[in-house]
């Protein structure tokens, strides 16, 4: 039978969900979104950690931060689908549907993400290498002289825009050759979005073993790339980008 513990959230309607686990890990003590108490309702071999959900959830950092704790309490027990902030489910019978319906899909990802963490690592775009660039391209140096022998604002512009297509070129090179080195460590990857000063941004799916292994080959990388590519790390994360966790539900705001 289903079963929803602590006793303080059952009977309500919508639920705020956090993640999901098998079927056994202990209800987080930490508080949950607007305060509320966190319980676990259970169905087919799995629990979902809930709250009742705030009328309106709002990504104040308090909230984000109690979300958060909420998933380090379970992922310190083992592997979790974590949801994302302010995923709702209208009912709890609707969740434990969910639950019984995807039970197979849920389960084989909670075992493909056992003993693995998430980290994201991110580059950006560093300009400290325009003097071994001019130096070393025919054009740029030719329009570094001309900038200089007949200075102005057109001469200017090209320089600048020449220079600024060559840093990014170069920093796009050293990203490469950082996923190349990275990916062979991880089980899987999964890009992020990226923006005119950010040319890497990829979450990895790293067993816990290999993570100081993983560490040391990303601060090798900096040190090789720092005058082009600032690199930095984030994590461990709850896995984010490698499960497909979708019970009923809503998000805040739809």
């Amino acid at each position: 039978m289903p079963t929803l513990a602590p006793p303080a959230v059952t009977g309500l309607g919508t639920l705020y969900v956090y993640g999901i686990a098998a079927a056994g890990v202990r209800a987080p003590r930490a508080t949950g979104v607007a305060g509320s108490p966190v319980g676990l309702l259970t169905e087919s071999g799995l629990c979902a950690a809930v709250s009742p959900a705030p009328e309106r959830p709002r990504a104040r950092r308090r909230d984000l931060l109690a979300h958060q704790a909420v998933l380090e309490e379970l992922v310190a027990q083992g592997p979790v689908l974590p949801m994302r902030f302010a995923v709702l489910t209208p009912r709890p019978d609707a969740l434990r549907a969910q639950l019984r319906s995807d039970a197979a899909h849920l389960k084989r990802q909670l075992d493909d993400i056992a003993g693995c963490v998430e980290l994201n690592v991110k580059g950006t775009v560093v300009a400290d290498c325009l003097a071994e660039l001019v130096r070393r391209d025919e054009q740029l140096r030719t329009l570094a002289l001309r900038a200089r022998r007949r200075p102005g604002y057109d001469a200017d512009v090209r320089l600048g825009e020449a220079l600024a297509k060559a840093v990014r070129r170069e920093a796009w090179r050293a990203a490469r050759e950082v996923l190349a080195r990275l990916t062979p460590l991880a089980v899987r990857t999964a890009d992020g979005p990226l923006d005119d000063g950010r040319v890497l941004s990829t979450s990895f799916l790293v067993r816990a073993d290999d993570e100081p292994g993983f560490r040391r080959e990303v601060a090798a990388r900096a040190r090789a790339h720092r005058d082009r590519l600032a690199l930095g790390v984030t994590g461990p994360l709850p896995c984010y980008s490698f499960v497909e966790a979708r019970p009923a539900s809503r998000s805040a705001g739809r």
